[in-house]
């Protein structure tokens, strides 16, 4: 038997929300990368673990906030912690490991492709991941052409969020391009879930008890909603980021050294007088 499906059994709540989350992750993650380019070696990893898991709690945050609204009307339905939880870390890593090499090898075509492909692929990994993590009387279907849609999103969406965590400057310009980057992961999510049917077995009356309710599995999201708070913190605390600052900060060591040579210039002028007046002493 086929199950009715509702995606928005909260109506715009659920898509508003985790879109809100998404945008606010890639946001702290386009200003923290922009914030590695403008720092020295040893710290820039650090900004660029930041920026990436910024982005990838955000990514998940959106997913498992819009599944809240995923109900199937013939069963109930539960989620596999474990599972669920791996969907979380395989959003950061595949996001980090795109963030890394368009961080350091730039945005140049071979590098931006290929990071872009395969956190693309992860990021599609991560939503079906977390759909196999349901539990229902029933088993889900899918339908190949809309999948291969949703992966291609996927694969442009993380394209472009590299390209712009390493070419847009400025607070404006990254704001603008986390709305889009936005708009871009919750439409890849809609459109797996717009692949999605349920076949509903005979005794679907009998809920599932294989794993964690929706509501169960609630606390699962209070450590990367908490992880954005304290990176958005510390954006915030750092002046640079909010203004945009990011190239007078980097000519700055210049400005010093330009400082450092008039001073040894005067300090230079001040011994050839010291010389040139000993014989008018004598």
């Amino acid at each position: 038997m086929q199950g009715t499906i509702d995606g928005f059994s909260y109506g715009m709540v659920t898509p508003l929300v985790g879109y809100v989350m998404a945008c606010l992750g890639s946001a702290l993650g386009l200003r923290c990368t922009v914030r590695s380019l403008a720092t020295g070696r040893t710290r820039k990893p650090g900004w660029l673990a930041l920026g990436a898991a910024s982005i990838g709690c955000g990514i998940w945050t959106m997913h498992f906030i819009a599944m809240l609204g995923f109900q199937v009307g013939e069963t109930a339905i539960s989620y596999d912690v474990t599972l669920t939880f791996l969907s979380l870390l395989v959003a950061v890593l595949v996001v980090g490991a795109g963030v890394f090499t368009v961080g350091y090898r730039g945005a140049r075509p071979a590098p931006l492709l290929a990071a872009g492909l395969f956190t693309g692929l992860g990021v599609a990994g991560m939503h079906y991941l977390g759909m196999a993590a349901m539990r229902m009387n029933g088993s889900l279907t899918y339908s190949s052409g809309v999948v291969a849609l949703s992966v291609l999103i996927a694969v442009v969406a993380a394209t472009a969020a590299l390209w712009a965590a390493v070419s847009v400057r400025g607070f404006l310009a990254s704001l603008g391009a986390s709305v889009i980057m936005g708009i871009a992961v919750t439409g890849m999510h809609y459109t797996g879930m717009a692949a999605v049917g349920v076949r509903v077995a005979h005794d679907a009356h009998v809920a599932s008890g294989d794993g964690s309710s929706a509501l169960d599995v609630l606390p699962l999201l209070v450590g990367p909603l908490i992880f954005l708070v304290v990176a958005a913190a510390v954006v915030m605390l750092d002046p640079m980021l909010i203004m945009g600052d990011e190239e007078e900060h980097a000519a700055r060591p210049v400005q010093r050294i330009d400082i450092g040579d008039i001073q040894a210039g005067l300090n230079a002028d001040n011994n050839w007088g010291v010389a040139s007046g000993s014989p008018e002493r004598r």
